[in-house]
């Protein structure tokens, strides 16, 4: 059966077990598709991507919150309240 690999590079886990550090610099910088009997078990995303990823997500997050507010009323703030 052909399954979807979402990365340019790929890896068996016994590779990745003999070598971890060598087989995330073989993505380059990008996710690599950890296989187990020739299907993706896994991703290895290295740090920086990960943390790219999720200020990205985040980001898409905070501006559906915007979107859905964008129409509200506007609530009045007087800052002696505050």
């Amino acid at each position: 059966m052909a399954h979807i690999i979402l990365a340019e590079t790929s890896a068996s886990v016994s590779e990745l077990k003999k070598n971890p550090m060598g087989t995330v610099a073989a993505g380059e910088g990008f996710p690599v598709a950890i296989l187990n009997r020739n299907e993706p078990a896994f991703y290895c995303i290295p740090a920086k991507a990960y943390e790219a990823l999720l200020e990205k997500l985040e980001d898409m997050e905070l501006n559906a919150i915007a979107d859905a507010r964008e129409n509200q009323a506007e609530i009045e703030v007087n800052l002696s309240d505050l």
